[in-house]
């Protein structure tokens, strides 16, 4: 049974490359009730326009931010479980005048895969990311959707609708306990579809030791 926190198992010794607020931040550990708190500000959050008719399709299966704004509060929960291997997410978006609006999900990691996790949301519907450590970054870039079902990863076509994601977390070089963030779905021939960026600070990390 490993102890090593996911993105150190998918990322090997490039794990030391990141920056120390960054490996702070994913320092839970599998199978433990660790738990971090990323609290901050959302400088943009934004879908184009005809992108609005997905949102139905996000919200079943919880993928999807479906209001747009500027400076919109955050705050994300990091958990593992003492029966799972899984990093669970739990980003808590705060819109005026809306209920806060959660986006919920959880990374798997696969020894097989190298440093290759997948993203789940509902319904057994997950994104393949590969995961790299770049100039001190956690970086993210998607290598397409599954869905699992009865054990088997089903690849399914939704880039061609979605695009193609990219994610990065950056160490702040003026606050050893903050870093910004930032997520771009971009099609290759619409352009981009989603945006959101924003900066955070980093709380400490609770659980058993």
């Amino acid at each position: 049974m490993t102890v090593q926190p996911v993105f150190q198992q998918a990322l090997g010794p490039a794990w030391d490359r990141l920056g120390e607020v960054i490996r702070r931040h994913y320092a839970m550990r599998p199978f433990s009730d660790d738990h971090v708190c990323v609290r901050g500000t959302m400088d943009e959050v934004w879908h184009a326009p005809w992108a609005a008719l997905l949102m139905p399709f996000g919200r079943l299966f919880g993928a999807l931010v479906p209001h747009q704004g500027k400076e919109v509060p955050i705050e994300v929960h990091y958990r593992c479980r003492p029966d799972a291997a899984t990093l669970h997410w739990d980003r808590v978006f705060r819109f005026p005048g809306r209920a806060a609006f959660h986006f919920r999900s959880h990374m798997e990691h696969d020894a097989a895969r190298g440093s290759e996790v997948i993203e789940y949301v509902r319904f057994g519907i997950g994104m393949r990311l590969a995961v790299s450590a770049e100039e001190g970054a956690l970086v993210f870039r998607d290598l397409g959707y599954v869905w699992r079902v009865a054990g088997l990863r089903v690849p399914l076509p939704l880039g061609l609708l979605l695009g193609t994601a990219y994610v990065e977390e950056r160490p702040d070089p003026a606050d050893a306990d903050r870093f910004t963030m930032k997520m771009l779905l971009r099609h290759r021939w619409l352009g981009d579809v989603f945006r959101y960026s924003g900066r955070f600070s980093l709380g400490a990390r609770t659980g058993s030791q």
